[in-house]
């Protein structure tokens, strides 16, 4: 089988200030497949995730050395000359907490469409449509799409969410936690979400839960202060582990 790759991460170094938050980091995102990032908290592995999509030029002070090579066509994202608004339609992003806008659920789908231009009511009838049930949440609102997404239950707006960042057709989507803020049903709602999501799209999803990153993921990637300690399939991961320090976290000895 032939190993294709979204993204690559070389050589990567990132500052806040002169605080050096990730220390030298490669590795590889293969394609249509969910890598998970696990580690304790202040490990780096969010860091790394909105380095992905460039959220960190949003802060004064921060800085990239490396290189982060998005395929098929090869470039380095923290160039300069990369529009980060650009980049952020082709990479999207799910946050922790369920972030809808102050709008309508179907607005919410839309807005990404507007912001690029698309103003034909057809078509975007059709891709709301398309990424709420992409979102496994059509079903759900259907009949009430008008009303405010504040109305929905926190799992259903973590799924508004996903369908947002879906109807821009994104290569990649990050999740950063997803699922950390809502109840064991809602949890599980998600991650059959991104299992049916891989069939399409690259996901990174960073998690502080074990067992979650052993059920979504294909791949898993171990961060320790600001390093990355090991990369691997997952099962690899969880049941055979290289170094120590992987063994010790995932067996709850630390972290």
């Amino acid at each position: 089988m032939v190993t294709t790759f979204k993204a690559q991460v070389q050589n990567l170094h990132f500052y806040y200030g002169t605080v050096e938050a990730l220390k030298n980091i490669s590795i590889s995102i293969q394609e249509k497949k969910v890598t998970a990032m696990i580690g304790p908290s202040g490990c780096g592995k969010t860091t790394l995730l909105r380095c992905f999509n460039r959220m960190h030029d949003l802060y004064p002070g921060n800085r990239y050395e490396g290189e982060i090579t998005l395929y098929p066509e090869g470039k380095n994202i923290l160039d300069p000359k990369v529009d980060p608004i650009e980049l952020r339609m082709r990479i999207g992003m799910v946050f922790q907490k369920p972030n809808p806008f102050p709008k309508s659920i179907y607005e919410n789908v839309a807005y990404g469409l507007r912001v690029r231009g698309i103003t034909q009511k057809s078509i975007i009838g059709e891709k709301v449509e398309e990424s709420l049930r992409y979102a496994a949440l059509w079903d759900e609102v259907k009949d009430r799409l008008y009303h405010l997404a504040s109305n929905l239950s926190g799992g259903q707006q973590q799924r508004l969410c996903i369908a947002r960042t879906l109807a821009i057709d994104p290569e990649i989507i990050l999740f950063d936690e997803p699922t950390s803020a809502l109840d064991p049903t809602a949890t599980q709602k998600i991650e059959e979400l991104m299992e049916t999501l891989k069939e399409k799209y690259t996901i990174i999803t960073v998690t502080h839960n074990m067992q979650q990153a052993a059920r979504v993921s294909d791949y898993t990637a171990f961060f320790y202060l600001g390093e990355l300690i090991e990369f691997d399939k997952t099962e690899n991961i969880f049941t055979n582990p290289k170094v120590k320090k992987t063994e010790e976290y995932i067996t709850g000895r630390f972290g």
